[in-house]
């Protein structure tokens, strides 16, 4: 299997880049990563490739991309822009078969609009809503959408966004009635802004066979393991999950502080140190790295800007399992079952 991987996205460069998709490398040993970006930018990468990737550097192509395009470009812009840019190319490559999968850590909204342009919808999906998988206190996990693409969603399109995320629930988890909700500011019927409160009497009136529709929840209940999928609109999720990933950082250093306060809690950090690692595994944001660009007919992932080589070798991971289950096949045959 080939991923395509856009090198240039990212607040780190193609370095790391480069060494994210050499780890993943390593751990799937049956992909081959295509890297897009000026190649002369690749070649310095590759050459500062830590010698623990040498063994995996034969399954890296390096394809030239002489152009960049920027974290700060318009979407609108973008799609008038020269298409020998990394994103650009990148996605060409999977339209073209080249490819099974293609990740960015670049600009969302140029990537959401050339994969759309690149690669068509879903039918019965009019736009693609980024999800991912976030951790619950029972051990599972919680599929949350849209968590940036769209900011100025209709009631229809978060309809959409539960139907999807509902498959997703079904096809990865093989859950059989994924729990759906709202995502909204009270559970009472009359909270909420317009759009939300809309969008509830449309779940309530579709009887979806697909799923169960509980209503709404706050902000609060995410990671409760109450509801195995969460919608909103992207502005809102954004802002929930980047929100979550701060606290779970902040967590993790103020724990650190305590540990290292004076000698007794250091010896108690010794002893509990088991315990310490896995908690601070679970709640690393790094390891959820990764989200699904939902309604695209082929397999693309969103990689956060700010990860570093281990948070995009996730990522990779990602694409690759995606792709291995034929997500966007699946999601479409699953859409299909519901509306017939």
């Amino acid at each position: 299997m080939r991923i395509a991987v856009d090198a240039m996205g990212g607040d780190y460069g193609p370095r790391a880049t480069m060494q994210g998709a050499a780890h993943a490398l390593q751990l799937h040993q049956d992909i081959e990563v295509l890297l897009y970006g000026p190649r002369s930018l690749l070649d310095d990468a590759l050459k500062c490739l830590p010698k623990r990737y040498w063994s995996v550097r034969s399954r890296i192509v390096l394809v030239d991309a002489k152009s960049v395009i920027s974290a700060s470009a318009r979407p609108s812009s973008v799609l008038r822009s020269p298409e020998n840019s990394s994103l650009h190319c990148s996605l060409r490559a999977l339209r073209d078969g080249e490819a099974s999968a293609c990740v960015s850590a670049g600009n969302t909204g140029a990537l959401m609009a050339i994969a759309r342009r690149y690669l068509g919808m879903t039918e019965g999906i009019t736009r693609p809503a980024i999800s991912t998988a976030v951790p619950t206190v029972s051990d599972g996990r919680c599929y949350m959408l849209d968590l940036g693409a769209n900011v100025d969603c209709q009631p229809f399109h978060l309809v959409q966004f539960a139907r999807m995320g509902a498959v997703m629930a079904r096809v990865v988890d093989g859950l059989e009635m994924p729990r759906v909700a709202l995502l909204n500011i009270g559970i009472e019927d009359v909270k909420g802004e317009r759009r939300v409160r809309e969008t509830d009497h449309l779940l309530r009136e579709s009887l979806s066979s697909m799923f169960h529709y509980v209503g709404y929840i706050e902000g609060d209940d995410i990671f409760a393991g109450t509801t195995d999928v969460v919608v909103c609109d992207g502005f809102v999720g954004n802002v929930a999950l980047k929100s979550s990933e701060g606290l779970a950082r902040m967590l993790g250093q103020r724990l650190q502080m305590t540990f290292e306060a004076n000698w007794r809690t250091r010896l108690v950090s010794l002893l509990a140190r088991p315990a310490l690692s896995r908690f601070k595994q679970e709640l690393d944001p790094v390891r959820y790295n990764g989200a699904s660009l939902l309604g695209l007919a082929e397999t693309v992932v969103k990689s956060h800007g700010g990860a570093d080589a281990l948070g995009f070798s996730f990522a990779i991971s990602r694409a690759y399992s995606e792709a291995l289950q034929a997500l966007p096949v699946r999601l479409a045959q699953g859409l299909r079952q519901e509306a017939g």
